[in-house]
């Protein structure tokens, strides 16, 4: 019986301590393929990259954004790279916080070296500010990015303000007006920062125009913008992704559940043609 006992305890330790280590191991595979890619490409990379991935002990998922940690890590290893050496980040991201976006972007567009900002899946909200910071956006064929009109709540800037033209003010609350006035000034705020952001690579007037596009209510706030849109508008990209960009991407798993909703046979699949006689 305390046979059993311990190797019941031994069990419960040894599942307790396996996400971490494999956690611990993803993580050093990882260090190595950034050393691959940076040896590669002679340049610093940096990833932001925001999945739900098994955390402590308990294995317990989190839903992650760009917050201001993620702005101090971004800026400390801006700040140890070479003013000249070229930046190349990797975004995978949902979006966040404006504050912590707008930083990063600031710290991007100050950089002397080329910036390339690699986007394999998604970028979105401040996801997409970031990548407008960039001297080169390289995307795979099918990522996108996200319009950048600004969200107040549950509500976006750009609607509260038509609530302001198709009412007489008597008829509006308070509430909805303190709102309209906020979201005035954030439309404004962030086509300026787009607009200052894009006027690096393109005359005033077109970044104007681009700026007025992406961030006024052009689109809902989760309307894809691929490719040949941004190309469309005179944005630096393409669709040149590295391999070793999406293997990185393969190290940042989602946590593991008890059946996967996506299951293929690994490996390519060629179409095939008439036999030869």
């Amino acid at each position: 019986m305390e046979n059993l006992s311990q190797i019941f305890w031994i069990f419960i330790i040894i599942s307790a301590l396996t996400p971490y280590l494999q956690q611990q191991l993803l993580r050093s595979a990882r260090t190595r393929k950034m050393a691959e890619l940076e040896q590669k490409r002679k340049s610093r990379v940096i990833t932001l990259i925001h999945r739900q991935e098994a955390l402590s002990l308990l294995g317990i998922p989190l839903t992650r954004f760009i917050n201001i940690e993620d702005s101090e890590q971004v800026l400390t290893a801006i700040r140890l790279t070479d003013k000249d050496a070229p930046i190349d980040l990797i975004l995978h991201t949902p979006g966040g916080l404006v504050l912590a976006s707008e930083q990063i972007a600031e710290a991007l567009l100050r950089h002397s070296g080329k910036v390339t900002v690699f986007v394999p899946y998604y970028s979105m909200s401040g996801g997409t500010l970031i990548a407008l910071a960039a001297d080169e956006i390289v995307m795979d064929d099918n990522a996108v990015l996200g319009p950048l009109d600004p969200q107040l709540g549950q509500y976006p800037a750009v609607s509260l303000l038509k609530v302001l033209d198709s009412k007489e003010m008597k008829d509006i609350d308070d509430q909805t007006v303190i709102l309209a006035d906020v979201a005035a000034k954030a439309l404004r705020q962030i086509k300026d920062t787009v607009k200052c952001f894009l006027s690096k690579h393109m005359d005033d007037d077109k970044a104007d125009k681009v700026a007025e596009k992406l961030t006024q209510g052009t689109w809902t706030h989760d309307y894809p913008i691929d490719c040949k849109q941004l190309s469309e508008m005179g944005i630096n990209v393409n669709n040149d992704m590295p391999g070793e960009i999406y293997s990185l991407m393969s190290m940042f798993p989602q946590p593991r559940s008890a059946r996967p909703s996506v299951e293929y046979n690994p490996g390519p699949v060629y179409p095939s043609g008439p036999k030869d006689n």
